[in-house]
């Protein structure tokens, strides 16, 4: 239950980076809605890294965390066109979910 937890708080990683950058770009009444959405989502997602952290070591655990985020938010970037998908990139981007994956296979 712990790997999923983590997963999850990964996922909402990736949500509360898509909702600053969202509260950045925006002005006045228009910041609400995403600034309100940037502080759930970091509050849980930091909150399930920490109850994940109970039962898997502290930096697999952080690395798992920050790679689904980094992966997740990357992709959002790219399918919203913030950035381009790249043959780099993507190359990259894969080469950290490999990553992740392994941490999980060896722990």
């Amino acid at each position: 239950m712990a790997w999923v937890i983590l997963i999850m708080s990964g996922a909402l990683e990736a949500l509360w980076a898509a909702a600053l950058h969202r509260a950045s770009q925006a002005s006045g009444r228009r910041r609400i809605r995403p600034g309100a959405l940037f502080l759930v989502a970091v509050i849980a997602s930091t909150g399930g890294l920490a109850l994940a952290m109970q039962s898997i070591p502290t930096g697999t655990a952080y690395a798992v965390w920050v790679g689904v985020g980094v992966v997740l938010t990357s992709a959002y970037a790219m399918v919203s066109g913030v950035e381009r998908p790249t043959a780099a990139r993507l190359l990259l981007l894969s080469g950290i979910a490999a990553c992740v994956v392994g941490l999980k296979v060896v722990a």
